[in-house]
């Protein structure tokens, strides 16, 4: 996975709060077992912490207010992508929106673009408060996609992933897949609260995975607005390879036997390790978002 060095990054699309202090003070989602929870169940979930039913008042210490935002400054070329993480981040983030807005053209439409929120620890949000516990959401309440970068470690070290550069952009891209639901008025279909293998929440996180393989399948040719140029030079099997790998990692099954020692499917809220690797395989083998329709 290498980006276009000499690519500008459009940090517009990235807010850096890393280690700026939560308005109020309060954390919302606890740590113990509902943080557990939280990060069993909402893995990926692609909506708002409030919806997994876990905002709560404790009076936890918020962070201190520190120079941790860095993008801006930091971030400025394809060449930053490919030295720090952050900044891959940033240059993750232009390429999915650079095709999103190019397939929506293409398809007759406008498409809204949704910016990436880098925090630590917790972060507030139109959803309500949350913690990193949480993983990685979009919130549609203010269309953004909220990230701490230290999830990625714990998809290693928690999940057994690989890892690797192109694990991280899928989770990225499987995000704004959410941010197209939301546009598409297809998201709403998660929220009626079943769980389930053939429930609604899964088909939709599912399909998200299948418009992150979308993405992948275009990276290389998608060219930036800003130099006509592909931000992505290069994309390697052994990252599609990692990008499946993290796919199964965050299985519910996987996750389930991980860390309850069974596997329960009547509580799935995203699809088995082989579902998500399937659908997000279809979305990258065929680069056809017509062909995510996951709720057949």
């Amino acid at each position: 996975m290498q980006f276009d060095d000499d690519a500008d990054l459009d940090t517009s699309e990235v807010k850096d709060v890393r280690g700026s202090r939560v308005p109020g003070g309060r954390a919302t989602i606890g740590g113990g077992i509902a943080g557990v929870i939280a990060l069993i169940l909402g893995l990926l979930f692609g909506v708002g912490p409030e919806q997994l039913g876990l905002s709560s008042g404790h009076d936890e210490p918020a962070v201190s207010a520190s120079s941790a935002a860095q993008v801006d400054q930091a971030c400025r070329k394809g060449s930053d992508a490919n030295a720090r993480e952050d900044c891959r981040i940033v240059a993750v983030v232009n390429s999915v929106q650079d095709f999103w807005r190019a397939e929506y053209t293409r398809r007759g439409g406008t498409y809204s673009p949704a910016r990436t929120v880098l925090f630590t620890q917790r972060v507030a949000t139109a959803c309500g408060n949350a913690t990193s516990a949480v993983g990685p959401f979009y919130c549609p309440g203010d269309r953004q996609v909220y990230l701490d970068l230290g999830f990625f470690d714990e998809l290693r070290t928690k999940f057994g992933s690989t890892g690797g550069p192109f694990a991280q952009a899928y989770v990225v891209a499987h995000e704004y897949g959410h941010h197209v639901q939301n546009l598409m008025g297809t998201l709403s279909k998660a929220q009626d609260g079943r769980t389930g293998a053939n429930s609604n929440a899964v088909r939709v996180e599912l399909q998200a995975d299948c418009y992150a393989g979308v993405w992948a399948r275009h990276a290389t040719t998608t060219p930036d607005e800003r130099t006509g140029r592909p931000l992505f030079t290069r994309l390697t099997d052994q990252d599609i390879r990692d990008g499946l790998d993290a796919a199964a990692a965050v299985g519910d099954d996987r996750i389930q036997e991980r860390f309850q020692g069974r596997v329960t499917p009547e509580n799935w809220t995203h699809g088995s390790a082989a579902q998500r690797q399937q659908w997000f395989y279809t979305g990258y083998s065929t680069g056809d978002m017509a062909k995510c329709n996951t709720f057949r």
